[in-house]
């Protein structure tokens, strides 16, 4: 079993900057591909931001592109999502979510992932 817990959600206000943790246990992680969706209240789980296994190739969705920077350190089994210029919408709760399949490939649907964490909330006010 892998454990994965978020944090690093808070109160910002719009234009503000945040960073996201997403600490792994329980087995080894390097191996797959880690990525961060996000959900609101009433609307399905949205994939933002994946890395693969090294760091060698990264996705975001259109809406955060040029905005937020996935990473990752394997040397401690940790991932992390920087977002900028945050904006109201990007208000949701943060999930962490771990791939456990050896394809370096970063799916974005939410049923390619099989470990995910509790969700961090991140809110942002106008």
């Amino acid at each position: 079993q892998v454990q994965l817990v978020e944090s690093g959600g808070g109160l910002v206000q719009a234009g503000d900057s945040l960073r996201l943790s997403c600490a792994a246990s329980g087995r080894p992680v390097n191996s797959f591909t880690m990525s961060w969706f996000r959900q609101t209240p009433g609307k399905e789980r949205e994939f933002v931001a994946g890395v693969t296994w090294n760091g060698g190739r990264t996705d975001y969705t259109d809406a955060v592109k040029g905005r937020f920077t996935i990473s990752r350190d394997n040397a401690k089994s940790m991932v992390y999502l920087q977002m900028n210029s945050l904006k109201p919408e990007d208000t949701a709760v943060y999930y962490c979510a771990l791939r456990w399949k050896p394809i370096v490939t970063i799916p974005i649907t939410t049923n390619e992932y099989a470990y995910w964490g509790q969700g961090t909330q991140v809110t942002v006010s106008s």
